[in-house]
């Protein structure tokens, strides 16, 4: 047996709580890695909660949590790892735990502390993905809600580095923060569809939305096309006929991982980890990612 954090109902974060559970054993091709960081992220926020029932349902008892850096514990038949190695990924088992499984592990850069390779994954990998699938390109104009955000941070750097005119939705005080990482950055909340306009007097051309608040119908009208606006974050995404990413795993692009963390190693994208929790203060980490005191990443130390 080891320790996990569980939740058996939907409710506030009190519903966390730490249990014991029995220890994962790796399959074929699996590693299970002794987890030394566990990044938490929105998404993990809401499913607790209740609020994505339609999009990620959930079996209960349930551990959350996926992204995981760790050291490899033990390997399943033709694991492509060998204990003692350092990797990071997507646990196939809940993140927030002791142990974890991983099917595809990747190999976590000596430049990379725990912390920051398990803070990476889903919003690395989800920025990625949403700038893919609109297939927006040097010259062009993108807006990212929510990029006062982990996931929109990083999407205004990849945009950015790419040659693409990004306009960002903040909160007031991630004006300045997100206007250096190369964004034309405008305040959230209303209005905020004529100062877009009047940051890009040229139109938009894709919309990604990174918020999750209540912004699809506007930014459909604003690109011209539903086809041109993705959201991770938004459950009425079909309303409007815009695509929601991240249900799928097809739809997503965990070969980008070590490119990213390749990016990081070299000092050329920043994913700031606010702080650092013990396990059992999982609850806390995520009432403060729900009261938005955060400014990065959050994670959970084993």
């Amino acid at each position: 047996m080891s320790t996990a954090i569980t939740f058996s109902e939907y409710g506030a974060p009190g519903v966390l709580t730490l249990s014991e559970v029995p220890t994962p054993e790796p399959g074929p091709g699996q590693v299970r890695v002794r987890v030394r960081a566990a990044a938490v992220n929105p998404i993990d926020v809401r499913i607790r909660a209740g609020m994505m029932q339609g999009v990620f349902p959930v079996e209960f008892p349930m551990i959350p949590g996926w992204d995981v850096a760790g050291v490899v514990d033990k390997v399943g038949e033709e694991a492509s790892f060998t204990v003692g190695d350092e990797v990071f990924g997507v646990a196939a088992v809940g993140g927030y735990s002791e142990f974890a499984l991983l099917d595809r592990p990747f190999a976590k850069p000596k430049e990379l502390s725990f912390e920051t390779a398990a803070a990476l994954i889903t919003v690395g990998e989800a920025a990625y993905r949403a700038l893919e699938h609109l297939g927006v390109g040097a010259g062009q104009t993108l807006l990212i809600h929510g990029a006062g955000g982990s996931v929109g941070t990083i999407a205004v750097q990849l945009a950015a580095a790419r040659g693409i005119a990004v306009v960002g939705t903040v909160a007031e005080q991630d004006i300045e923060r997100v206007g250096g990482l190369g964004a034309t950055a405008v305040l959230y909340g209303e209005g905020w569809v004529e100062r877009v306009k009047a940051a890009a007097p040229g139109g938009v051309d894709f919309v990604f939305d990174a918020s999750g608040a209540g912004v699809l119908a506007e930014s459909v009208a604003l690109a011209g096309d539903a086809g041109r606006v993705i959201t991770i974050a938004d459950p009425s995404f079909a309303q409007h006929g815009v695509r929601f990413t991240g249900m799928d795993p097809a739809d997503r692009f965990p070969e980008a991982l070590p490119q990213l963390a390749g990016l990081i190693a070299a000092g050329k994208l920043d994913v700031p980890v606010w702080r650092a929790y013990p396990l059992t203060e999982a609850a806390q980490a995520h009432a403060d990612i729900e009261a938005r005191r955060n400014e990065g990443k959050v994670v959970l130390l084993p």
